[in-house]
């Protein structure tokens, strides 16, 4: 039988009023991400989905964990896009790697620290923590001492700090926790594909990063990557992973060989990633890093010439995110906005103990390039002139 309705107008909501059709602006994405991406990444993301277990997609699904290995530097098995932004893929690591009542030390130098400090403890870790000045790095004396102290079940710090543009040196670490039975978690989310990070080398156990910064991708699908040592501690849980979506022992089912339904992926994001990684592999990694590395110091000789200075020392400075002090007595967020509204160009601000104190400019991907920096000193030095 049919089903009829019988329409109370009382009761039911009017549509709203008509919308014109998606209008998006154009902006030059220089903040702490998104990055712009490459034109032929857009174009990937806007063909057809196909089904998450078809043969083609599962093909690409192949294709995507090998980039992701190369463009990691690691032989992982286990390394996959997580369906989720970056944030996804850090609660991933934790949510893998810690059981209740491990003992979790997390190296604090910037706001992504805490953030791993609030996750791991949700999870019900004992964590512990050693703290840097916000535009400071760890020695490697600091954390092998920490590790003497502390013998923790996992040691997570962050390599690129998104809030304060510090890059963490990792050489040695690696060796240091897998002497002390530790596994090491590494943030890689705003130095992959910008950066030079060598997982294998450093004997990192657990990463992870995002789409949307170095890859210059949309955001949304998210690298994650666990060592043989954290598949290992994976196995030997006494209880399963907390987090049913991101638990790493069924995707990997789905990632595998077995190609075990799990969650309907998100495909067309898949096609932009995988177009991403294509794009870095054939440019070649070592070339990239000297690209971000070169465009970055122009940006600095700019700076300088505008009378600005960098928050964090060049040998720790990033070359995908730059801190920019702000002069006294200007408005950094009165500057951000004239920026957006007069020159269509995004800066981010300051977090936590830098707000207002800095400018977080970004040069990652398919923006590091020096065309973006003349554009963006050229409006900033106007921008600064009227503001003074």
């Amino acid at each position: 039988m049919a089903t009829t309705f019988s329409p109370n107008p009382s009761t039911r909501l009017s549509p709203p009023p008509p919308l014109a059709p998606l209008a998006v602006p154009a902006r030059l994405l220089l903040g702490p991400g998104p990055s712009n991406a490459d034109p032929r990444v857009i174009a990937a993301m806007n063909q057809q989905p196909i089904g998450h277990l078809d043969p083609a997609y599962l093909e690409m699904m192949d294709e995507v964990q090998n980039l992701l290995r190369y463009t990691w530097q690691t032989t992982n098995p286990l390394t996959y896009a997580v369906a989720g932004t970056g944030s996804a893929a850090m609660e991933a690591t934790l949510a893998n790697a810690v059981e209740p009542g491990d003992r979790v030390l997390v190296a604090v130098k910037g706001y992504f620290g805490h953030r791993l400090v609030d996750m791991a403890r949700r999870y019900g870790a004992e964590v512990v923590t050693i703290n840097r000045p916000w535009g400071e790095a760890f020695t490697l004396d600091e954390l092998a001492n920490a590790l003497d102290e502390y013998r923790p079940a996992v040691l997570a710090i962050v390599h690129a700090e998104t809030s304060t543009g510090v890059r963490q040196p990792l050489e040695g670490l690696g060796a240091a926790c897998a002497a002390h039975n530790c596994l090491l978690l590494v943030d890689t989310v705003t130095s992959l594909g910008g950066v030079p990070v060598l997982l294998d080398e450093w004997q990192v156990d657990l990463a992870y990063s995002c789409s949307q910064k170095g890859l210059s991708c949309a955001p949304g699908i998210s690298p994650f990557t666990m060592s043989p040592r954290a598949v290992a501690k994976l196995e030997r849980r006494r209880q399963a992973v907390a987090n049913w979506y991101l638990d790493a022992a069924l995707l990997r089912k789905y990632w595998g060989p077995e190609r075990v339904y799990h969650h309907t992926a998100p495909v067309n994001l898949t096609y932009a990633l995988r177009e991403a990684l294509r794009l870095l592999a054939e440019e070649g990694l070592e070339a990239r890093w000297q690209r971000h590395q070169q465009t970055a110091a122009y940006f600095w000789s700019g700076l300088a010439d505008l009378g600005l200075t960098c928050h964090v020392e060049e040998s720790l400075r990033l070359p995908t995110l730059t801190t920019v002090r702000v002069p006294d007595g200007v408005d950094a967020k009165a500057v951000s906005r004239q920026l957006m509204a007069d020159y269509n160009i995004e800066v981010g601000g300051g977090l936590g103990e830098l707000g207002g104190k800095v400018w977080r400019i970004g040069l990652m991907g398919y923006n590091s390039q020096p065309k973006h920096v003349d554009t963006l000193l050229q409006a900033l030095g106007r921008v600064l002139r009227q503001a003074a």
